[in-house]
Protein backbone atom coordinates (compact mmCIF):
# COMPACT_ATOMS: atom_id res chain seq x y z
CA UNK A 1 0.00 0.00 0.00
CA UNK A 2 1.43 3.53 -0.78
CA UNK A 3 1.29 6.91 0.71
CA UNK A 4 -1.34 8.30 -1.58
CA UNK A 5 -3.87 5.05 -0.61
CA UNK A 6 -2.72 5.82 3.26
CA UNK A 7 -3.69 9.19 2.82
CA UNK A 8 -6.72 8.45 0.90
CA UNK A 9 -8.19 6.00 3.81
CA UNK A 10 -6.91 8.62 6.74
CA UNK A 11 -7.66 12.04 5.17
CA UNK A 12 -11.58 11.61 4.40
CA UNK A 13 -12.36 9.65 7.49
CA UNK A 14 -10.84 12.67 9.76
CA UNK A 15 -12.43 14.99 7.55
CA UNK A 16 -15.79 13.30 8.18
CA UNK A 17 -14.82 12.70 12.10
CA UNK A 18 -14.17 16.60 12.38
CA UNK A 19 -17.42 18.24 11.04
CA UNK A 20 -19.44 17.38 14.18
CA UNK A 21 -16.55 19.01 16.16
CA UNK A 22 -16.30 21.72 13.77
CA UNK A 23 -19.74 23.08 14.71
CA UNK A 24 -19.95 22.08 18.27
CA UNK A 25 -16.16 24.41 18.86
CA UNK A 26 -17.29 27.01 16.99
CA UNK A 27 -20.52 27.30 19.70
CA UNK A 28 -17.95 27.18 22.18
CA UNK A 29 -16.29 30.01 20.52
CA UNK A 30 -19.50 31.92 20.59
CA UNK A 31 -20.14 31.67 24.33
CA UNK A 32 -16.90 31.72 25.82
CA UNK A 33 -15.48 34.76 23.79
CA UNK A 34 -18.47 36.39 25.56
CA UNK A 35 -17.76 35.79 28.89
CA UNK A 36 -20.00 32.87 29.28
CA UNK A 37 -18.17 29.21 30.22
CA UNK A 38 -20.14 26.26 28.49
CA UNK A 39 -19.15 23.05 29.93
CA UNK A 40 -22.55 21.71 28.24
CA UNK A 41 -21.39 21.59 24.82
CA UNK A 42 -21.16 17.70 25.02
CA UNK A 43 -25.05 17.73 26.35
CA UNK A 44 -26.09 20.15 23.81
CA UNK A 45 -24.28 18.08 21.06
CA UNK A 46 -26.11 14.79 22.77
CA UNK A 47 -29.05 16.67 22.42
CA UNK A 48 -28.64 18.03 19.06
CA UNK A 49 -27.97 14.31 18.04
CA UNK A 50 -31.29 13.02 19.77
CA UNK A 51 -32.99 15.62 18.02
CA UNK A 52 -31.59 15.22 14.69
CA UNK A 53 -32.29 11.63 14.83
CA UNK A 54 -36.35 11.68 15.37
CA UNK A 55 -36.82 14.24 12.98
CA UNK A 56 -34.77 12.65 10.12
CA UNK A 57 -36.49 9.07 11.23
CA UNK A 58 -40.60 11.17 10.89
CA UNK A 59 -38.98 13.00 8.16
CA UNK A 60 -38.62 9.48 5.72
CA UNK A 61 -42.14 8.70 7.35
CA UNK A 62 -43.67 12.28 6.30
CA UNK A 63 -41.94 11.77 2.51
CA UNK A 64 -39.17 14.17 3.22
CA UNK A 65 -37.20 12.17 1.23
CA UNK A 66 -33.24 13.25 0.90
CA UNK A 67 -34.19 16.71 2.80
CA UNK A 68 -34.73 14.68 5.89
CA UNK A 69 -31.09 15.33 7.19
CA UNK A 70 -31.36 18.72 6.40
CA UNK A 71 -34.57 19.83 8.02
CA UNK A 72 -33.77 17.82 10.79
CA UNK A 73 -30.93 20.01 11.02
CA UNK A 74 -33.18 23.08 11.56
CA UNK A 75 -35.09 21.10 14.32
CA UNK A 76 -31.71 20.41 16.15
CA UNK A 77 -30.17 24.00 16.04
CA UNK A 78 -33.58 25.05 17.45
CA UNK A 79 -33.78 22.35 20.38
CA UNK A 80 -30.11 23.42 20.96
CA UNK A 81 -31.13 26.80 21.31
CA UNK A 82 -34.01 26.36 23.66
CA UNK A 83 -31.81 24.07 26.03
CA UNK A 84 -28.91 26.65 25.68
CA UNK A 85 -31.21 29.24 27.27
CA UNK A 86 -31.46 27.26 30.52
CA UNK A 87 -27.58 27.74 31.05
CA UNK A 88 -28.08 31.16 30.20
CA UNK A 89 -30.62 32.34 32.39
CA UNK A 90 -28.54 30.18 35.44
CA UNK A 91 -24.97 31.74 34.33
CA UNK A 92 -26.17 34.88 33.68
CA UNK A 93 -29.61 36.12 35.07
CA UNK A 94 -29.32 34.09 38.26
CA UNK A 95 -25.16 34.79 38.75
CA UNK A 96 -25.18 30.51 39.10
CA UNK A 97 -21.89 29.09 38.83
CA UNK A 98 -20.88 28.76 35.23
CA UNK A 99 -19.64 25.29 35.51
CA UNK A 100 -21.83 24.14 37.68
CA UNK A 101 -24.82 25.03 35.21
CA UNK A 102 -22.84 23.55 32.90
CA UNK A 103 -22.54 20.44 33.93
CA UNK A 104 -26.10 20.26 34.86
CA UNK A 105 -27.09 20.87 31.61
CA UNK A 106 -25.37 17.91 30.42
CA UNK A 107 -26.86 15.79 32.92
CA UNK A 108 -30.37 17.32 31.99
CA UNK A 109 -29.57 17.00 28.37
CA UNK A 110 -28.52 12.98 28.31
CA UNK A 111 -31.48 12.19 31.19
CA UNK A 112 -34.05 14.33 28.68
CA UNK A 113 -32.82 12.69 25.80
CA UNK A 114 -33.00 8.85 26.79
CA UNK A 115 -36.30 9.47 28.54
CA UNK A 116 -37.91 10.77 25.41
CA UNK A 117 -36.28 7.99 23.43
CA UNK A 118 -37.79 5.26 25.41
CA UNK A 119 -41.50 7.50 25.64
CA UNK A 120 -41.76 7.92 21.74
CA UNK A 121 -39.99 4.22 20.54
CA UNK A 122 -40.84 2.15 23.49
CA UNK A 123 -36.58 1.38 23.05
CA UNK A 124 -33.69 2.27 24.03
CA UNK A 125 -32.51 3.93 20.68
CA UNK A 126 -34.20 5.03 17.58
CA UNK A 127 -34.70 3.80 14.76
CA UNK A 128 -31.47 3.38 12.35
CA UNK A 129 -32.61 6.12 9.17
CA UNK A 130 -31.80 5.57 5.97
CA UNK A 131 -32.02 8.56 4.17
CA UNK A 132 -28.60 9.80 5.53
CA UNK A 133 -25.73 13.02 4.61
CA UNK A 134 -23.78 10.56 0.82
CA UNK A 135 -21.33 10.83 0.13
CA UNK A 136 -20.16 12.73 -3.64
CA UNK A 137 -17.65 13.97 -5.33
CA UNK A 138 -17.26 17.40 -5.50
CA UNK A 139 -17.59 18.52 -8.92
CA UNK A 140 -14.65 19.87 -10.72
CA UNK A 141 -12.02 19.83 -7.26
CA UNK A 142 -12.37 16.32 -7.47
CA UNK A 143 -10.45 16.26 -10.79
CA UNK A 144 -7.25 18.01 -9.22
CA UNK A 145 -4.72 15.98 -9.67
CA UNK A 146 -3.28 14.35 -5.94
CA UNK A 147 -5.35 16.77 -3.82
CA UNK A 148 -8.75 15.99 -5.91
CA UNK A 149 -9.09 12.51 -4.64
CA UNK A 150 -7.48 12.91 -1.01
CA UNK A 151 -10.13 15.94 -0.11
CA UNK A 152 -12.78 16.23 -2.48
CA UNK A 153 -13.49 12.78 -3.73
CA UNK A 154 -16.31 10.39 -1.94
CA UNK A 155 -16.73 13.34 0.58
CA UNK A 156 -19.69 14.49 3.06
CA UNK A 157 -21.51 17.79 2.07
CA UNK A 158 -21.56 18.78 5.78
CA UNK A 159 -18.19 18.48 5.74
CA UNK A 160 -17.52 21.71 3.66
CA UNK A 161 -20.62 23.49 5.13
CA UNK A 162 -18.41 23.41 8.55
CA UNK A 163 -15.50 24.52 6.94
CA UNK A 164 -16.97 27.13 5.13
CA UNK A 165 -18.73 27.28 8.78
CA UNK A 166 -15.54 28.54 10.74
CA UNK A 167 -14.41 31.03 7.90
CA UNK A 168 -17.72 32.55 8.21
CA UNK A 169 -17.57 32.46 12.15
CA UNK A 170 -14.33 34.03 12.40
CA UNK A 171 -15.42 37.22 9.69
CA UNK A 172 -18.24 37.96 11.88
CA UNK A 173 -16.27 38.12 15.20
CA UNK A 174 -13.46 39.56 13.77
CA UNK A 175 -14.83 41.78 10.60
CA UNK A 176 -18.09 42.91 12.19
CA UNK A 177 -19.75 44.93 14.99
CA UNK A 178 -21.23 42.80 16.52
CA UNK A 179 -18.23 40.42 16.53
CA UNK A 180 -16.29 43.89 17.98
CA UNK A 181 -19.14 44.02 20.98
CA UNK A 182 -19.24 40.03 21.74
CA UNK A 183 -15.40 40.35 22.24
CA UNK A 184 -15.79 43.46 24.18
CA UNK A 185 -17.78 42.19 26.73
CA UNK A 186 -15.18 38.72 27.48
CA UNK A 187 -12.99 41.06 27.73
CA UNK A 188 -13.96 44.04 29.63
CA UNK A 189 -17.81 43.75 30.03
CA UNK A 190 -17.68 47.14 32.43
CA UNK A 191 -16.17 49.26 29.24
CA UNK A 192 -18.47 47.59 26.34
CA UNK A 193 -21.08 48.60 29.15
CA UNK A 194 -19.36 52.23 29.63
CA UNK A 195 -19.48 52.68 25.48
CA UNK A 196 -22.82 51.33 25.10
CA UNK A 197 -23.39 47.70 24.42
CA UNK A 198 -25.72 45.63 26.12
CA UNK A 199 -23.44 43.21 28.53
CA UNK A 200 -26.27 41.08 29.30
CA UNK A 201 -27.94 40.89 25.80
CA UNK A 202 -24.68 40.19 24.15
CA UNK A 203 -24.14 37.33 26.43
CA UNK A 204 -27.59 35.62 25.80
CA UNK A 205 -26.96 35.75 22.15
CA UNK A 206 -23.78 34.18 22.18
CA UNK A 207 -24.30 31.73 24.53
CA UNK A 208 -27.82 30.70 22.64
CA UNK A 209 -25.92 30.77 18.98
CA UNK A 210 -23.79 28.11 21.14
CA UNK A 211 -27.02 26.04 21.46
CA UNK A 212 -27.26 26.39 17.80
CA UNK A 213 -24.26 25.26 16.46
CA UNK A 214 -23.81 22.46 19.09
CA UNK A 215 -26.97 21.30 18.65
CA UNK A 216 -26.27 21.28 14.84
CA UNK A 217 -23.13 19.62 15.36
CA UNK A 218 -24.81 16.95 17.12
CA UNK A 219 -27.28 15.94 14.40
CA UNK A 220 -24.21 16.16 12.26
CA UNK A 221 -23.27 13.50 13.52
CA UNK A 222 -26.31 11.36 13.42
CA UNK A 223 -27.13 12.06 10.09
CA UNK A 224 -23.23 11.32 8.84
CA UNK A 225 -21.67 8.71 11.12
CA UNK A 226 -23.95 6.57 13.74
CA UNK A 227 -27.29 6.93 12.20
CA UNK A 228 -29.53 7.00 15.20
CA UNK A 229 -29.62 7.80 18.56
CA UNK A 230 -28.13 5.45 21.71
CA UNK A 231 -27.49 6.44 24.95
CA UNK A 232 -23.63 6.13 23.67
CA UNK A 233 -24.19 8.08 20.51
CA UNK A 234 -22.34 10.91 21.82
CA UNK A 235 -19.94 9.77 24.59
CA UNK A 236 -17.22 12.61 25.05
CA UNK A 237 -17.53 14.48 21.65
CA UNK A 238 -18.56 17.67 22.86
CA UNK A 239 -15.58 17.02 25.76
CA UNK A 240 -13.40 16.80 22.67
CA UNK A 241 -15.35 20.02 20.76
CA UNK A 242 -14.39 21.98 23.84
CA UNK A 243 -10.56 21.03 23.97
CA UNK A 244 -10.38 21.77 20.10
CA UNK A 245 -11.94 25.44 21.12
CA UNK A 246 -9.27 25.91 24.09
CA UNK A 247 -6.32 24.13 21.82
CA UNK A 248 -7.22 26.81 19.41
CA UNK A 249 -7.09 29.52 21.52
CA UNK A 250 -10.29 30.95 21.31
CA UNK A 251 -10.40 31.76 17.75
CA UNK A 252 -12.95 30.14 15.06
CA UNK A 253 -9.68 29.28 12.40
CA UNK A 254 -8.24 27.67 15.30
CA UNK A 255 -11.04 25.66 16.63
CA UNK A 256 -11.22 24.55 12.99
CA UNK A 257 -7.67 23.38 12.80
CA UNK A 258 -7.72 21.60 16.07
CA UNK A 259 -10.89 19.75 15.35
CA UNK A 260 -9.42 18.16 12.60
CA UNK A 261 -6.40 17.16 14.22
CA UNK A 262 -9.27 15.42 16.63
CA UNK A 263 -10.96 14.32 13.57
CA UNK A 264 -7.91 12.26 12.20
CA UNK A 265 -6.81 11.08 15.99
CA UNK A 266 -10.94 9.51 15.70
CA UNK A 267 -10.34 8.59 12.31
CA UNK A 268 -7.56 6.18 13.55
CA UNK A 269 -9.23 4.59 15.53
CA UNK A 270 -11.32 3.76 12.54
CA UNK A 271 -8.85 2.77 9.87
CA UNK A 272 -5.78 2.38 11.72
CA UNK A 273 -6.09 -1.70 11.28
CA UNK A 274 -6.75 -0.67 7.71
CA UNK A 275 -2.98 0.99 7.56
CA UNK A 276 0.40 -0.93 7.56
CA UNK A 277 2.28 -0.17 11.12
CA UNK A 278 -0.86 0.17 13.04
CA UNK A 279 -2.74 -2.67 12.52
CA UNK A 280 -0.06 -4.53 15.10
CA UNK A 281 -1.26 -1.88 17.79
CA UNK A 282 -3.55 -2.47 20.15
CA UNK A 283 -7.15 -1.42 18.89
CA UNK A 284 -7.63 -0.02 22.02
CA UNK A 285 -4.80 2.22 21.80
CA UNK A 286 -6.67 3.85 18.91
CA UNK A 287 -9.79 3.58 20.55
CA UNK A 288 -8.86 6.18 23.46
CA UNK A 289 -6.39 8.09 21.44
CA UNK A 290 -8.69 10.89 20.99
CA UNK A 291 -9.26 11.28 24.32
CA UNK A 292 -5.83 11.11 25.67
CA UNK A 293 -5.18 14.05 23.38
CA UNK A 294 -8.42 15.83 24.76
CA UNK A 295 -7.09 15.40 28.02
CA UNK A 296 -3.45 16.86 27.36
CA UNK A 297 -5.05 19.77 25.47
CA UNK A 298 -7.75 20.94 28.19
CA UNK A 299 -4.65 20.46 30.57
CA UNK A 300 -2.63 23.02 28.62
CA UNK A 301 0.21 20.57 27.40
CA UNK A 302 0.02 21.89 24.04
CA UNK A 303 0.80 25.57 24.72
CA UNK A 304 -0.20 28.30 26.38
CA UNK A 305 -3.90 29.20 26.08
CA UNK A 306 -4.98 32.66 26.90
CA UNK A 307 -8.62 32.70 27.64
CA UNK A 308 -11.09 35.87 27.54
CA UNK A 309 -10.21 38.26 30.82
CA UNK A 310 -13.64 38.27 31.58
CA UNK A 311 -14.41 34.66 31.17
CA UNK A 312 -16.84 32.93 33.81
CA UNK A 313 -17.08 36.60 35.75
CA UNK A 314 -20.61 37.82 36.31
CA UNK A 315 -21.22 41.35 35.52
CA UNK A 316 -23.73 43.26 37.37
CA UNK A 317 -24.30 46.86 36.25
CA UNK A 318 -22.74 49.60 38.35
CA UNK A 319 -20.80 47.35 40.12
CA UNK A 320 -16.29 47.11 39.37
Amino acid sequence: MGLMDILAIIIPAAIVSAAPLIFTALGGVFSERSGVVNIGLEGLMLFGAFTGAVFTYYGEQWGLGAASPWVSFLFAMAAGALLSLIHAVASISLKADQVVSGVALNFLAAGMAIFLTKKIFDAGQTPVISERISKGDIPFLSEIPLIGKLFFSNAYSTSFVAVFAAFAVWFVLYKTPFGLRLRAVGEHPMAADTMGVNVVKMRYTAVLLSGVFAGLGGAVYAASISGNFTHSTIVGQGFMALAAMIFGKWHPLGALGAALFFGLAQSLSITGQQIPGLQDIPHVYLLILPYVLTILALAGLVGRADAPKAIGQHYEKGKR
